[in-house]
């Protein structure tokens, strides 16, 4: 199944107008290509690389007083007014948050912060901590590849036909002389010294309980070299520098929008489900639930509609 970013296109698309591989995607064998499309023009698009993203927001963060410390969330603690006793279970909507107790990444100590306000950002594992959060977990493979010189900055959503190997054929075609295909398609992040390449994705195993435990599937990422490099002799002829798996937060409903904002339980905030989306949204998901925080309302965009208490 697709991550979600390619643009749905009809199935007569006779309607598009052709239109030539740019020229300075050079590292793209037009022979391979029979239809291009642009999303938008060079001027009104950008792309930036998640973890340097990340991890200069987390610096900018503690430059300007904040203290990030890295460890396992065990558990939400929360109490109903009047009352002392703390629950791990799913509170009623009466209750209100009261702590945080989280496992010590360095030295496995647990540790418990009081706290009045939590926003739980914790992508597919949002479940662990509320379980009546409507979502699932998809698995999603990419590998990232330092292409043999520098390729021009592009993200290139395609269709690529595949053959299927022998151990994949099916028997059907046995005898027929026909080559078996399938169609991928990986998605293509051209970077400033690598080319990210994402691959589509499964729930063929399930979300393990943290981070370090994600199993890779050496296929899924050979299929997606294996197609990448058929379409280019500048990633054939690169070396892969690394092969992963992640898991996506998908929220299990027809709109499929994350969920952003306040719950029935008092001081307890959703900013999770994002998808594949997470980078791209992550900044106004932030100044958001901000303003929620500090100002009492969401003022910059109206995001009614990603209301968790909609759909709890």
């Amino acid at each position: 199944m697709p991550l979600g970013k390619r643009r749905e296109v009809e199935k007569d698309a006779s309607y598009l107008a052709a239109v030539d591989i740019p020229e300075d995607l050079d590292w793209f064998r037009p022979q391979c290509t029979q239809k291009y499309e642009d999303i938008a023009p060079q001027t009104e698009t950008a792309q930036v690389q998640p973890y340097q993203f990340t991890m200069a927001m987390a610096s900018l963060a503690e430059k300007n007083g904040v203290k990030i410390v890295i460890g396992h969330v065990e558990e939400i603690e929360y109490t109903t007014p009047g009352q002392e006793e703390c629950a791990k279970a799913e509170p009623p909507r009466a209750k209100k948050v009261l702590a945080v107790r989280y496992a010590d990444k360095a030295t496995g100590q647990s540790i418990r912060i009081p706290a009045d306000i939590v926003v739980l950002a914790a992508g597919p594992w949002t479940q662990d901590l509320f379980p009546s959060a409507p979502m699932s977990a998809l698995r999603a493979h990419s590998v990232t590849i330092k292409p043999t010189r520098q390729l021009s900055g592009y993200c290139l959503f395609t269709e690529i036909s595949m053959p299927f190997t022998k151990e994949t054929s099916s028997p059907s075609h046995e005898g027929t002389g026909m080559v078996p295909t399938r169609v991928v398609g990986p998605e293509i992040y051209s970077r400033l010294n690598e080319v990210y390449v994402a691959g589509e994705g499964d729930r063929a195993v399930p979300l393990p309980p943290s981070t370090d435990e994600v199993e890779v599937d050496r296929a899924a990422c050979q299929l997606i070299e294996d197609a990448v490099m058929s379409v280019s002799e500048e990633l054939k002829g690169g070396i892969v520098t690394a092969r992963r798996a992640c898991y996506l937060p998908t929220v299990d409903l027809p709109s499929g929008n994350p969920l952003v904002g306040r719950t029935w339980i008092d001081g307890l905030l959703l900013a999770t489900g994002h998808s594949c989306w997470g980078i791209n949204n992550a900044p106004a998901t932030g100044r958001l639930i901000s303003e929620i925080i500090f100002d009492g309302d969401a003022t910059s965009a109206d995001i009614s509609r990603l209301d968790p208490r909609e759909v709890l």
